[in-house]
């Protein structure tokens, strides 16, 4: 009945039409030979480019990001033409057909002026005809390329910073800029390394691309099924085993995947309907497998795109950051998995229940299907590049599902790996590429510099309240973008704030990347939540709720990246290993608090709040606030710990 329905926001309604269009990203639509063919040869010459410039010799950046955008472009608006939404309107298709033209028209224009490009005079030179037509050309054609993929939100973020451009100079405050020319706009857009062929969109070119490969191939030749495996093989043996196979499995695939909503749909379908089995009600298991979910991107060896990307804006190794994300990506997961055996305690929720069992082929003999990451992770480790290691997994990963009938590619299962592989490509460069349009903004007018005055002068030089405007702004940003595009526009906005305040490079910048991905599970516009609610047949908005509820941590943890980086290893061993015992203290705390377990079942809510007082003061990093929590938090362990043993495991009411 229509009074028993959860009534659905403007934000979950918002929400539907992203996963909607997450799902689209994924799925190949039946259409004509004329366009497969030409996604089909655009696809392997994309392929073929990049195969070039790690096997034979790398190209001018001029040509091979140039050639990497206009591929993107190209098979965005043949994967996404309007003639799919509006099917009686054939003559739409001669909208992007110009396009496509326009897009190979860019990748000549670099390559046929590559010497005028690569020796003339920023500022001084003069912009030709040409350069303009390319550049105000190419700023549309991103706009509609993001909003096919993405949606709206990019597009208006973009739209504002380029009104900033161009009026900037009429505005009074702090805000207030010199301006730009028409021509010094355009050659800020394609002919600095400040714009849309800058840092960012070099990344997907270097190693993105390849890692994306990687990922197709590996799921496809059945490493992504053993994974899933071993993480779900918990579900027989323990309490509250169909959740704990949930943390386990998406931490596992989301470090391939990448996607928190990817995530949430490939293992998802898996651990939902088991919690559910096992007497988690919807929201619990929907709210469970979109906080593993996201986790993923977080955890190494293999994080979300953003954590490539940050490596190349801060200059150190991708092993350099995944080593010092291990601390924070462990008490994701451990709180996580203590939270969820708390949770089957106190409901007496049983792991063994034939509804609970999850049954698949034996993972032992197909345990050789992870190879191909074991190899690609020890690469990395040795100091190889990350476009060598990756490539290296993918040959592995071919070969290794050819030892197996049921993983072998035919040729034309081959291809399709490949065209896939390709397509997310494609949709990773466009917003990555677009975001290299606000960099040059920003750089150019100096607003990052401007609003560090303007936080400054409201705060002082109060780091606490930086922090927390940087945690608020990253929040929106990560509700509205997806998280690589979340990341660059905190990083541009917030990042020089934070590091003139004093905090570290790689702090500052974990602190951004934490939160633009948990804002997945954020309310009001949670993406991941809303999936795995979809999923589980929960109500949308209290699946929001408890998600953001059951990753509290991750809402903490990036304040001790600022205050005490030794839980990023950056530090002395004994500083390392305080780091490690205080998050652990509090983690344990906060699970119990959350849960209303530990040892006993808490049916007192004040005594839950300070569980809940204890931990925070524990993980917050501080002497004083270290020292009380831990006194409190041992006061409320000792007297549970008794209580429970004096009631035998009867419910103890405190």
């Amino acid at each position: 009945m229509a009074g028993n329905q959860e009534k659905k926001s403007l934000f979950a309604q918002q929400a539907e039409k992203e996963i909607e269009k997450e799902k689209e990203n994924t799925q190949i639509k039946p259409m004509s030979h004329l366009r497969l063919l030409l996604i089909s040869i655009i696809s392997i010459a994309f392929l073929a480019m990049q195969l070039y410039i790690a096997l034979v010799r790398p190209l001018p950046s001029q040509i091979s990001y140039s050639f990497h955008l206009a591929c993107s472009i190209m098979l965005v608006f043949l994967y996404k033409p309007l003639a799919d939404k509006f099917p009686t309107k054939k003559a739409l298709w001669i909208i992007d057909g110009a396009v496509v033209i326009f897009a190979a028209f860019v990748a000549v224009y670099f390559i046929s002026n590559l010497d005028r490009l690569i020796y003339r005079i920023m500022m001084v030179d003069p912009i030709l005809p040409v350069d303009l037509i390319v550049s105000f050309g190419l700023l549309i054609v991103l706009l509609e390329s993001i909003r096919r993929t993405l949606g709206y939100p990019l597009v208006l973020f973009i739209l504002v910073f380029v009104l900033y451009a161009a009026l900037g100079q009429h505005l009074t405050g702090p805000l207030r800029y010199s301006g730009m020319t028409i021509g010094q706009f355009s050659e800020m857009l394609t002919m600095s390394p400040d714009g849309i062929f800058g840092s960012p969109l070099g990344t997907c070119v270097t190693a993105i691309f390849y890692f994306l490969i990687f990922g197709t191939f590996f799921a496809t030749c059945g490493g992504g099924a053993v994974l899933i495996d071993c993480g779900m093989k918990l579900s027989n043996k323990s309490a509250g085993g169909p959740a704990k196979a949930s943390v386990v499995s998406s931490s596992l695939m989301g470090m391939v995947s990448g996607s928190a909503i990817a995530n949430v749909s490939t293992t998802g379908v898996l651990t939902i309907p088991l919690m559910k089995s096992a007497g988690y009600t919807p929201e619990q298991a929907a709210a469970v497998e979109a906080v593993s979910s996201t986790g993923g991107q977080l955890m190494p060896p293999i994080m979300g795109v953003s954590a490539f990307i940050m490596a190349e804006m801060i200059n150190v190794s991708y092993a350099h950051i995944a080593v010092a994300a291990i601390i924070p990506a462990l008490a994701y997961y451990g709180a996580a998995f203590l939270l969820v055996h708390f949770i089957a305690k106190k409901n007496k929720l049983g792991g063994k229940d034939a509804g609970t069992i999850y049954k698949s082929e034996p993972v032992l003999p197909r345990l050789y299907r992870l190879i191909p990451i074991f190899v690609l992770v020890a690469l990395i480790f040795l100091g190889k590049s990350l476009t060598t290691s990756a490539l290296w997994g993918t040959l592995l990963s071919i070969v290794v599902g050819s030892l197996s009938k049921e993983t072998r590619l035919s040729a034309k299962a081959l291809i399709s790996c490949g065209l896939e592989g390709v397509k997310q490509a494609a949709n990773i460069a466009i917003p990555t590429a677009a975001c290299g349009i606000m960099i040059g903004i920003v750089v150019r007018s100096g607003a990052a510099n401007k609003l560090t005055t303007i936080i400054t002068s409201v705060g002082g030089s109060n780091l606490f309240f930086a922090l927390i405007i940087t945690m608020l702004g990253c929040l929106l940003l990560g509700m509205a973008l997806p998280t690589v595009a979340a990341y660059l526009v905190a990083y541009i906005m917030f990042g020089s704030t934070l590091i003139k305040l004093g905090v570290p490079l790689l702090p500052a910048n974990m602190f951004i990347f934490y939160f633009g991905v948990i804002a997945q599970i954020t309310p009001p516009v949670c993406l991941a939540s809303y999936t795995a609610a979809g999923i589980a047949g929960g109500k949308a908005w209290k699946t929001g709720w408890t998600a953001f509820t059951y990753a509290f941590v991750a809402f903490l943890i990036p304040f001790v990246f600022v205050y005490q980086p030794a839980v990023l290893l950056m530090g002395t061993v004994s500083q390392i290993v305080y780091a490690v015992f205080i998050i652990a203290v509090g983690v344990f705390l906060l699970a119990g608090g959350i849960s209303g377990y530990l040892f006993a079942t808490i049916e007192r809510m004040w005594v839950r709040a300070l569980l809940i007082m204890s931990a925070i003061m524990v993980i917050m990093p501080g002497s004083f606030t270290d020292a009380f929590g831990m006194v409190l938090g041992a006061v409320l362990f000792f007297l549970l710990f008794v209580k429970a043993k004096k009631e035998k495991g009867l419910k103890v009411a405190i």
